[in-house]
């Protein structure tokens, strides 16, 4: 047949809008230097390296061959997964929560965030988001033709925002905001003082809460992370996310939850209808098990991300790195050395170390001066990586 060469494809508006994927391009980096044969030390991204625990798998095995779960899934997901989640926020955090009402399953915490964009937002309506912050915040805005306000997360005032910065019109125009504690990329963390005012100056603007608690179960020096819905309130002005992927090291089974204000719930079930047939039965049967069986593997992971920080900042001590521990995620946000920006001092110990980091302006404005590291390696590896930064006599 020959070739219909008048033919042109016109992608939407909403495609040529989204914002680049930074994270695809610093893995065509770490790619293209170990392709040379090198061996390169990838802290850049935030892929949990252990595997999901075996009590986990099995119950994925032994759902798997149930007939039941070779159907189509009831749309929003079978109430024993919602039920679980909810056990959980009771036993972890206090929360009651109403599985029917309170609880959506997602395709991971990921889909949620974007997709709570598109539930609330029109054209030209804005959304304050962190900066720095997680880069797909700003896709789901893009995807639903928002606008977005930045809140600047200062080191002088713990990485938290100041609502009283946030300038009044933006406040009053404003439909949505996230927030996000343990924080990606600096690894702070919020206390029930924060999360006070944020309840507070959400109600008085009108604003609905998305919180982001992907890091959740992962908190340092003996302090538990606070979520957000154990504040009066916060089921009133908005909704958390929370994923096992970080709290299991089930990333690749993408299973999340958005949890609290039922209108909210309500809207994000609604348009997973239009997209999605739920999960598979048996992975939704080992999430399940994930949620309600032993936790001491949960437990058993945060003492596991403490010890490499803390051997991490061991290292980073003897070659002069300069830098406060993160309190929670398994984050480090560390500052570059003089005379560099972010992205030129990943690209310098990418080519001269073969040690990968994610630079801080990938994550916004406010991230240039810092890069992200993650705790994704046996200690021995984080250790070499600070070794190998150390041979370039960048600090000190």
């Amino acid at each position: 047949m020959e070739r219909i060469r008048s033919f042109q494809i016109n992608p939407a508006a909403r495609m040529t809008g989204l914002p680049a994927q930074f994270f695809a391009a610093l893995v065509r980096k770490a790619n293209a230097q170990a392709a040379k044969g090198r061996d390169v030390i990838n802290l850049g991204q935030g892929n949990p390296d252990r595997p999901t625990p075996s009590h986990i798998v099995e119950a994925l095995q032994e759902a798997a061959p149930n007939p039941l779960y070779h159907k189509y899934p009831p749309f929003s997901g079978f109430p024993f997964l919602k039920e679980a989640a909810a056990r959980r926020y009771k036993e972890d955090y206090g929360v009651e929560l109403d599985p029917e009402k309170e609880v959506a399953i997602l395709f991971g915490g990921k889909t949620g965030l974007i997709e709570i964009s598109q539930c609330l937002l029109n054209p030209g309506d804005v959304c304050l988001v962190p900066d720095p912050g997680y880069p797909d915040y700003w896709s789901g805005v893009a995807l639903a033709g928002g606008v977005m306000e930045y809140m600047p997360l200062k080191e002088g005032n713990n990485f938290l925002p100041d609502y009283d910065a946030v300038s009044a019109d933006a406040a009053n125009k404003a439909k949505l905001m996230f927030v996000n504690y343990p924080n990606n990329p600096t690894g702070a963390t919020a206390g029930p003082e924060f999360y006070a005012k944020t309840v507070e100056f959400a109600a008085k603007h009108g604003i609905v809460v998305a919180s982001d608690f992907a890091y959740g179960a992962i908190g340092f020096d003996g302090n538990a992370p606070v979520s957000f819905l154990q504040t009066p309130g916060a089921k009133e002005v908005g909704v958390e996310f929370y994923t096992l992927s970080k709290t299991y090291n089930m990333a690749g089974w993408r299973v999340g939850f958005a949890l609290g204000n039922p209108e909210v719930v309500s809207l994000i079930n609604l348009i997973q209808d239009h997209y999605y047939c739920s999960l598979f039965g048996g992975i939704q049967a080992a999430a399940a098990t994930a949620l309600t069986g032993p936790q001491q593997c949960v437990a058993e992971l945060t003492a596991a991300y403490e010890s490499r920080r803390d051997a991490l900042f061991a290292a980073m001590g003897e070659i002069g790195w300069e830098s406060p521990k993160p309190s929670g995620s398994f984050f480090c946000w560390l500052p570059v050395p003089k005379g560099h920006t972010s992205i030129s001092f990943a690209d310098h110990v990418l080519e001269h170390a073969d040690v990968v980091l994610a630079p801080g302006a990938g994550f916004g404005t406010h991230g240039e001066g810092y890069v992200r590291l993650g705790l994704l390696a046996p200690e021995e590896r984080l250790q070499e990586a600070i070794h190998r930064i150390g041979k370039l006599h960048l600090f000190g």
